[in-house]
C-alpha cells in the first residue's frame, strides 16, 4: 500500500466531477487500499479518489474510534437514492482544506446505492455521522467542497486563506 498525496484547496482538481468506476479489477482495489493507508494516515475517517488526484467516482470510510478495530469501507459510483426530511448538523472538516471546522446542515438519513468492491450492486440506508460522511465524500466525486454548505463570508475568507498559502509554498 501507497500513502498518496492530498489535494489541497485551492487545486481545480477538487472542483473536477469524477467519471464512474467502470470495472472492478486489480487497479481499483489496489486504488483502494492506497486510499484506505491515505485516510488513515492523514488520519481522517472519509476519503474521496480525487482527494488523491483519481477522477474516478470512489470513496474510502472508517468510522471505528482510535480504540476500536478497524472498519473500512469501500463504495464505488455511490448514490443517494433517497433522503430523509429530517435534518441534523455536524461540524465537518476536510483532509483537503486542512485544519478548518464547520458546522453544516444536511439530511440526516439517507439510502444509497453503490457498487461494492465484490462487483456487486449493493443498497443501504445509512443515517448520522455515516449519512453525514456519505453525503460529503459523494459531494467531492461532483467537485462539491463542504465550504459550499456555509455562507458565501465564511467560504470566500477560507478560499482566500488556502490560495495564500498555495502562493506562498509554490
Amino acid at each position: 500500500m501507497t500513502i498518496k498525496p492530498l489535494i489541497i484547496l485551492p487545486d481545480p482538481l477538487l472542483r473536477q466531477a469524477s467519471r464512474p468506476v467502470e470495472t472492478v479489477d486489480a487497479a481499483v482495489r489496489k486504488l483502494a487500499d492506497d486510499m484506505l493507508e491515505t485516510m488513515y494516515d492523514a488520519p481522517g475517517i472519509g476519503l474521496a479518489a480525487i482527494q488523491v488526484g483519481e477522477p474516478l467516482r470512489m470513496l474510502t470510510i472508517d468510522l471505528s474510534g482510535e480504540d476500536d478495530e478497524k472498519a473500512p469501507r469501500v463504495f464505488l459510483n455511490p448514490e443517494v437514492v433517497a433522503t430523509s426530511d429530517a435534518l441534523s448538523v455536524y461540524e465537518e472538516g476536510c483532509l483537503s482544506i486542512p485544519d478548518y471546522y464547520a458546522e453544516v446542515e444536511r439530511p440526516d438519513a439517507i439510502t444509497l446505492r453503490y457498487l461494492g468492491l465484490d462487483g456487486e450492486m449493493h443498497e443501504e440506508a445509512a443515517t448520522g455521522l455515516l449519512a453525514t460522511c456519505l453525503q460529503h465524500e459523494i459531494d467531492h466525486l461532483n467537485g462539491i467542497l463542504f465550504i459550499d454548505h456555509i455562507s458565501k463570508l465564511k467560504r470566500d475568507m477560507v478560499v482566500k486563506r488556502f490560495t495564500k498559502i498555495a502562493r506562498k509554498s509554490g
